[in-house]
């Protein structure tokens, strides 16, 4: 009598198990911070990340394979990415899309968290000391 992993469902895992996303590492690299993201925050990213053949601003270099092996830390219901400056712009960008399309809450929380609000037009955006910092 076959257990539940016998056969075909547990070669399946076996071999999802060795090829899954890693989690990106608990630690700063040089010129990374730490950004945790609220569910809703993480889904419109993930959306923008998806559409970068698309996008005239494509995502910056890395956030995409950086959104891909975000870590979810299920206690406080936060997805935990290390990001670098010119990522954090790109999200701040992206967030900017959300709230012209669909909703404010994703930007007004990361300008709230990292100081960091996308303006349209030339130059870079806003950067601000985050709260309590």
């Amino acid at each position: 009598m076959g257990g539940p992993l016998d056969g075909a469902p547990g070669h399946d895992l076996l071999l999802y198990s060795r090829f899954r996303p890693q989690p990106a590492e608990d630690a700063d690299g040089p010129g990374l911070q730490r950004v945790e993201l609220i569910p809703s925050q993480m889904t419109a990213l993930r959306l923008f990340v998806a559409l970068a053949d698309r996008l005239r601003v494509p995502p910056a270099d890395g956030l995409a394979e950086r959104v891909r092996t975000a870590r979810r830390d299920a206690a406080a219901n936060r997805h935990v990415l290390y990001l670098s400056a010119e990522q954090m712009e790109c999200v701040a960008y992206a967030f900017w899309l959300h709230r012209m399309s669909r909703s404010a809450l994703e930007a007004n929380r990361f300008t709230r968290d990292y100081g960091i609000t996308h303006h349209p037009g030339p130059g870079p955006s806003t950067r601000r000391p985050a709260a309590g910092a």
